[in-house]
């Protein structure tokens, strides 16, 4: 225990004391650079420097006087919520000429600024790493011009750069998202969900042009979120002859009896021939070799607009966070470095390595990030007719356990085309396994899943039922249908319910067949993995609520609101959508908390009340109710909580509370899940299929090891098909939590953008690495 305490890390020991920091934004807006802005301020004065607003980005730089402003804590209030960037964002044609660079100098020494954080594209760190490699240079032309004296040089001798890529085309080299992706995805299936409707009403076909002149990420994820019917990408152009196979794919997909067809169109498509693939090249195409009625959309800028995203807003404020302590931890021989994202990691990599990959080998880079995506949507897209499908001869099973959570209809019509890519005869099991054991079990087909990826909740129905009392009816199906794998979809539920099938092997031997599990609950309590399915949906849901209650608070000034979410003992939602939504407070069964605590909060609000922000949130993480022996806050209730505020703020302000309920767990499932659940299902198929094979001796599956009982989840940086049973000493089922959660290091996040004083570990933090290794290598 000594040695651990020993090599953590604590922020504490970074001083900001005597520095000062500039942060701007650069190049195209993104939805989350104000949510990055916000944390780079915040996080600055939260560690003693000055932080100065660098509006309109280089162009500011260069104009100086007004355009470089001292930022308060509350200067940056309100910002989290709202999309583009409040600062400014221009092109800057005279900083990239060595004058515009010069005046630009000359207005940081002026503020003693040595410390910039760049919000922008590849162009924009470019810029930045330029003007730091001259930095020296710019000093020396400042003094001999006597705009500056040989002190103020020697005082600012050195220049450090921090980036975060704000880009909504998700083109940058050494990252897994951009700032600002997330939150363009959310606009493009909106818009795609609402076309749907029509088209379906008229039997239409419809293009849809999306951004992306160099990069069809956004076309590419798009199409797998919304199941489109055909995509084109920069990345990969069609060989020559695409246009007849495309319009035989809209053929047969209307012939299957689907009354509309998606095709989705970056807007820098070319072909084989580097000739430009236009939207009304699509519809003339589509008009004339079938006959149907064929609108354009062209979604433009919508896709740039809007509040951004909660996973936008937490990746920003991680970014933000992360940049502060980047550069106070460097030095001169530390180089530019950029903060990117990595699986779930924050991680720093050199910024011009990232640069030049991107530069130099855009083509090769893009092709490899997207594989998994372009790999995933073949499988899912393309059905060959059966006589042209592998025969494997198994049958493979899957059903939903636990609550529904969105994005379950996603990962089972991901599961059941790639099950029938691969051979297998795939059967829907409905209910759960209360539906197994009563026998609700059916094939299901191709067309079957049509349109499953927009839809919430569980079309196959899900209830919570455990095999354990039911193990002999539940082998008797199996036997009875000839089931030779299990792909089982749920959350904590699931989970017990493959440890007591497994367990069970030694008694039944119809369970001996290859087992997997996906996590998908939006409480995001499964052991084994950082995400979930539905846990990003219901994120989403919080924040847009407490968007409204926050702008319903400014609106009558001096009110605090009190917010309970769903989560169960797991405090990931009201941790994460506190940090996400800008809470004041977040109470969760993880951190405990006494009636000191309540009252050292209340006394926060009544002095932030005496500021410009008239305003408090305050998120508590339902718990269930207290089991036998356990010493927790069972009588901190929501309903004390919000009587207790309402007493103590009498004269200062007023409170009201609100339950979120069951509103967590509706609605249409996000990108993320919707694309979280596909890919993961793919996999988990895949492995399936091994297992088989593996295990198929003498005309029978029989599988009953370890490895052929596992859940498939996402741990840090990887993809893990781990054994249940080795999770259960991973596992607080008591509580029915993981007994480590990766998210708590984010509770304090939130905590300091709110003004508390806390410790936070940065263990993980400050490690430079090559951008080589940023991209894991596949997992099994």
């Amino acid at each position: 225990m000594a040695k651990q305490q020993d090599t953590k890390k604590l922020f504490e020991d970074l001083s900001g004391a005597g520095k000062s920091i500039g942060v701007l934004t650069s190049g195209g807006d993104a939805q989350g650079m104000n949510a990055a802005v916000r944390a780079v301020v915040r996080m600055g004065i939260y560690v003693g420097a000055k932080v100065y607003f660098i509006h309109e980005g280089y162009q500011g730089m260069v104009d100086g006087g007004d355009n470089i402003e001292e930022a308060s804590w509350e200067s940056v209030s309100s910002m989290l919520q709202v999309g583009g960037t409040v600062i400014g964002s221009a092109r800057c044609k005279e900083f990239r000429s060595h004058e515009g660079r010069l005046k630009a100098a000359h207005q940081l020494v002026l503020r003693g600024i040595t410390n910039l954080c760049v919000i922008g594209g590849d162009g924009s760190l470019t810029g930045a790493n330029l003007f730091r490699e001259e930095w020296s240079g710019l000093l020396e032309e400042l003094v001999q011009q006597g705009l500056i004296d040989e002190e103020a040089a020697q005082n600012n001798s050195e220049l450090h750069i921090v980036g975060m890529v704000g880009s909504i085309d998700n083109d940058f080299c050494g990252t897994d998202m951009t700032i600002g992706t997330d939150s363009a995805l959310h606009r493009i299936i909106e818009v795609v969900d609402a076309i749907m409707t029509t088209a379906q009403s008229h039997q239409r076909t419809f293009v849809l042009e999306v951004m992306g002149r160099h990069c069809g990420y956004l076309a590419l994820v798009s199409a797998l979120a919304c199941g489109a019917d055909w995509v084109l990408i920069p990345e990969m152009p069609p060989e020559d002859g695409w246009e007849e196979h495309m319009c035989q794919k809209l053929s047969e997909n209307r012939a299957d009896k689907k009354r509309l067809n998606i095709i989705i169109v970056a807007e820098g498509a070319i072909d084989c021939h580097n000739k430009p693939i236009t939207t009304n090249h699509i519809k003339e195409l589509v008009v004339s070799c079938l006959g149907f009625d064929t609108r354009v959309t062209i979604l433009g800028h919508v896709q740039r607009g809007g509040t951004p995203s909660a996973f936008d807003r937490i990746l920003a404020s991680r970014m933000g966070v992360e940049a502060v302590l980047a550069l106070l931890e460097a030095s001169d021989s530390t180089p530019a470095c950029v903060v990117s994202l990595c699986g779930n990691q924050a991680v720093r990599l050199p910024l011009m390595e990232c640069v030049q990959m991107v530069s130099a080998y855009v083509s090769l880079i893009f092709c490899r990030s997207f594989e998994n995506n372009l790999n995933t949507y073949k499988l899912l897209s393309y059905h060959k007719a059966d006589s042209e499908l592998p025969n494997s001869s198994f049958n493979v099973a899957v059903l939903n356990v636990g609550a529904p959570a969105a994005g379950m209809n996603a990962a089972v019509r991901s599961a059941v085309r790639v099950g029938i890519k691969e051979g297998h005869k795939m059967f829907a099991v409905n209910d759960g396994f209360e539906g197994f054991y009563n026998g609700q079990i059916k094939e299901i087909t191709w067309g079957d899943v049509a349109g499953w990826t927009g839809q919430g909740g569980s079309i196959l129905g899900t209830k919570r039922t455990l095999p354990a009392k039911h193990l002999d009816k539940i082998a008797e199906q199996i036997r009875i249908h000839n089931i030779n794998a299990l792909l089982v979809i749920g959350g904590f539920e699931a989970f017990e319910c493959l440890l007591q099938l497994y367990e069970a092997r030694t008694s039944h031997e119809d369970f001996c067949i290859p087992m997997c599990m996906l996590p998908a609950t939006i409480s995001n309590n499964v052991p084994g993995t950082d995400l979930s399915i539905g846990a990003d949906t219901s994120l989403n849901a919080i924040v847009e609520t407490c968007d409204r209650i926050k702008q319903s608070a400014s609106g009558t000034k001096r009110r605090v609101f009190i917010i309970e979410t769903m989560g169960g003992y797991c405090g990931y939602l009201a941790s994460v959508g506190g940090l996400a939504a800008g809470a004041d407070t977040v109470y969760i069964y993880e951190e405990p908390f006494d009636i000191r605590d309540l009252q050292s909060n209340v006394e926060h609000l009544t002095e932030k009340m005496k500021t410009g922000i008239q305003r408090g949130l305050v998120l508590r993480g339902k718990s269930p109710p207290v089991l036998q022996n356990e010493n927790s806050n069972e009588n901190f209730t929501t309903d004390f909580i919000y009587q207790l505020y309402s007493e103590e703020g009498k004269g200062v302000f007023d409170c009201r509370k609100n339950v979120l309920g069951h509103m967590q767990q509706g609605g249409a499932p996000s990108p993320f899940d919707r694309n979280f659940g596909t890919k993961i299902a793919a996999k988990a198929i895949q492995w399936i299929s091994r297992k088989l094979k593996e295990s198929y001796k003498d005309g029978k599956v029989f599988a009953n090891t370890e490895d052929t009982a596992c859940l498939l989840g996402m741990r840090r940086r990887t993809m893990a098909f781990q054994p249940v049973v080795q999770l259960k000493d991973e596992t607080d089922f008591a509580h029915r939590i993981p007994k480590e959660q990766w998210w708590l290091k984010l509770h304090p996040l939130m905590k300091i953008l709110a003004k508390y004083k806390t410790s936070y570990d940065v263990s993980d933090s400050g490690q430079l690495e090559p951008v080589t290794r940023v991209r894991p290598k596949k997992a099994d």
